[in-house]
């Protein structure tokens, strides 16, 4: 409202309420990984059980691997998977190079 207005608001004897307490931040919740992380942690999970039954990192383009994750099964094209992580490596971050390091995976 313009001052004018305010004026004659007061006049008439309307009083201007007190401003509102700001409303309480609110709590913040654990962040949720984004779906590119969702999906790095599950082919990371079929990798780790695919080294774990075959004794070695490299795997098929054609694989896919059965992994159940929190009480789901999923049916995970873990060779198209690994392929794709190995020609983007360069943009994966430190800590996944850093897990698939932890796998012996060589070109990690």
């Amino acid at each position: 409202m313009s001052g004018e207005q305010q004026e004659r608001l007061s006049k008439l004897g309307v009083q201007p309420a007190d401003a509102p307490a700001p409303a309480p931040a609110a709590a913040r919740t654990t962040k949720r990984p984004s779906k590119a992380q969702q999906t790095f942690q599950r082919g990371l999970t079929a990798l780790a059980q695919y080294i774990a039954r075959e004794g070695e990192s490299s795997v098929k383009r054609t694989h896919r691997e059965k992994v159940v994750i929190d009480r789901q099964e999923h049916d995970l094209a873990l060779g198209i998977w690994y392929s794709n992580q190995k020609q983007r490596r360069d943009k994966l971050t430190a800590e996944q190079l850093d897990a698939l390091r932890k796998l012996d995976v060589r070109w990690a």
